[in-house]
């Protein structure tokens, strides 16, 4: 794709119904990274050769050094919404966000301002920690997930996996994400059932007349 004019974004930022913040996450050396790289290139600002290696949003000289993330990014970006006649022109504010525990709180910050989110999990080492830690924070801010699982090739190239075997263990990735997401589910239903317990006991102390004597002179 052609590298997308910086006048085409700006007058794409008139039109705030067509403006999303999409935010990554996942645990750490998860292919945050590498997905923003993708994702960066399908509007030519960089190569689709160098998706994955250049580390575009990594943009401090200690991120490059460690190979790691550890502020979070944003870039913007165009997404066409193919139609029958003209496509719909969407405005992407991508945000690419740490995935080391150390760096919780620029997740907390990216999460805050985002309209939903691409969880990450690698096939091979599944739900991680910080997998954990994303999820219920994009819970937490009512912020819709989309699982996106990554380096499924691994499963063949590294595991040697049959099919049968890749399409089991990628199940039960899907199954392991569930849990976790249902479990956040129950919490915030026990949650408000305590709360509302506790507010209706309130109440009935604050009906409750004060029957107490009063003491005689």
């Amino acid at each position: 794709m052609p590298s997308v004019p910086a006048s085409v974004l700006v007058s794409l930022q008139n039109n705030t119904s067509n403006i999303r913040n999409i935010c990554v996450l996942a645990h750490v050396d998860h292919g945050k990274t590498s997905l923003s790289d993708s994702l960066i290139s399908s509007n030519g600002i960089i190569s689709q050769k160098l998706a994955g290696k250049l580390r575009y949003l990594d943009n401090r000289k200690d991120e490059q050094e460690r190979g790691i993330t550890m502020k979070s990014s944003s870039i913007s970006l165009l997404y066409e919404k193919k139609k029958e006649e003209t496509p719909e022109r969407f405005l992407i504010n991508l945000i690419d966000s740490p995935g080391h525990v150390d760096f919780s709180s620029e997740v907390s910050t990216a999460v805050r301002i985002t309209d939903g989110a691409l969880v990450l999990v690698d096939v091979v080492e599944g739900v991680c920690i910080q997998t954990h830690t994303v999820l219920r924070q994009a819970w937490l801010e009512k912020v819709r997930p989309c699982l996106v699982l990554n380096k499924i090739d691994r499963l063949i190239t590294e595991l040697q996996m049959t099919p049968l075997e890749a399409y089991n263990h990628i199940k039960q990735i899907l199954e392991q994400v569930n849990v976790v997401v249902g479990g956040l589910f129950v919490e915030e239903i026990l949650h408000e059932e305590d709360k509302k317990q506790e507010e209706k006991n309130t109440n009935q102390i604050q009906a409750t007349p004060n029957t107490k004597p009063k003491k005689k002179n």
